[in-house]
């Protein structure tokens, strides 16, 4: 492959989300990353929807890395890996705070072979810190950002996302991290550590509750699809049966929206000047706005708001998405053959580039499908591969 990244070499040892998500990242746009799991699989391949006993989310997160297995905790794994970290730029791990000391492949183990490796660690609370030797999942750090005490509807309990939000987060964090630190060597000729917690990038992304909070002692409630910042703003049911959602965090989308729906006698009431007081507003303005979508088919609906210059967007499934002519003309979604499953569609690469774009050359490999290429440039011979396949190192 080629791309902005071409001639960095990752070796990622993380499993399930936010740290391989990031490695996937960076071999969207060139780098060479190989994925070294353990013999028995990283667990993301057998972690939700499976065809034929083919786990999918694999194909998306594996895609475009080089499948390499490697127990790091024998002896004969770990002089291996020491071997590949002497010629790489960044390592990925998310193991428990001390494993890898543990393993004798600590940073300062690491550095002492290449002084420019950026080993990046990402973890549920950090290297550092009371928590640091928890065991952390996104869904704890969607706990603890607030993020799920401000979701759900206001006599609801707090709401968790039904996907790994915190992780995906954390992930692009995690993607400019290394990318930052790989820009840092450029000017030092040495790598550092990064240390990535995934409950930060998330509070990081919630916006202002911390000084808020600081500067006027307010804790943000949960107001379901309701804005505390503006109105209209909410999920409305149309005539067909199909769901529309709407925004006006414009003064003038607020206003185009209230005349098109025949009510424009509330862009003169006072409190209409200002989103927050639109805000304390939003049953009436609500209902001004459903009444009106809801005596109309989603087609109509979307016309009229289009040729106000009003913001809205229907509510899709994975159905709708694959067939959007917005999504086709961006090429959002990627059609890639796939040796165990055919023909597959997945998200494609996430920014366009005009002169060096990404691309994805294949998806998820089959466990331990370059061993041979990749471990074969360490010395690793086909007898010395049924060695250590004998004692459970590779498979």
């Amino acid at each position: 492959m080629t791309g902005a990244l071409s001639g960095i070499r990752v070796l990622d040892v993380a499993m399930l989300f936010a740290g391989p998500l990031a490695a996937t990242t960076l071999a969207d746009y060139g780098a060479e990353v190989i994925k070294i799991e353990h013999p028995n699989g990283d667990p993301v391949r057998n972690h939700g929807a499976q065809r034929d006993g083919v786990g999918l989310w694999w194909k998306l997160l594996g895609r475009n890395k080089k499948a390499v297995t490697l127990y790091l905790g024998s002896p004969e794994g770990q002089a291996i890996f020491r071997e590949m970290v002497a010629d790489a730029d960044v390592v990925i791990e998310n193991f428990r705070p001390g494993t890898l000391e543990r393993w004798g492949l600590g940073y300062d183990e690491l550095r002492a072979i290449n002084p420019g490796i950026v080993l990046t660690r990402v973890t549920g609370f950090g290297q550092i810190g009371p928590y640091a030797k928890r065991p952390g999942f996104g869904t704890l750090a969607e706990a603890m950002s607030g993020f799920a005490a401000i979701t759900g509807e206001p006599d609801g309990p707090p709401m968790l996302p039904p996907f790994g939000l915190a992780d995906g987060i954390a992930a692009l964090a995690t993607a400019f991290a290394v990318t930052t630190a790989l820009r840092a060597r450029d000017h030092t000729g040495q790598g550092q550590v990064v240390d990535m917690a995934i409950i930060e990038p998330i509070l990081t992304l919630l916006g202002p509750q911390i000084i808020a909070y600081d500067q006027l002692g307010v804790l943000q409630e949960r107001t379901g699809n309701r804005s505390s910042n503006n109105a209209p703003r909410n999920t409305y049911r149309t005539k067909d049966g199909s769901w529309v959602a709407i925004s006006t965090s414009a003064q003038s989308i607020a206003e185009r929206v209230m005349r098109l729906v025949g009510r424009p006698e509330f862009i003169d009431e006072p409190w209409f000047a200002s989103g927050a007081e639109r805000a304390k507003h939003a049953d009436e303005l609500d209902e001004a706005v459903g009444s009106w979508i809801a005596a109309r088919e989603r087609d109509e609906v979307i016309a009229e708001f289009e040729k106000a210059e009003a913001a809205i967007a229907p509510i899709y499934t994975a159905a709708d998405i694959v067939e959007d002519p917005q999504f086709q003309a961006l090429g959002t979604i990627a059609t890639l053959p796939d040796d165990e499953l055919g023909p597959v569609r997945m998200q494609n690469v996430l920014f366009r580039m005009s002169d060096t774009p990404g691309s994805i050359e294949w998806t998820g490999a089959p466990v331990g499908a370059h061993n041979d290429e990749v471990l074969g440039r360490y010395g690793v011979t086909a007898e010395r591969m049924e060695q250590l396949r004998e004692k459970g190192v590779v498979r």
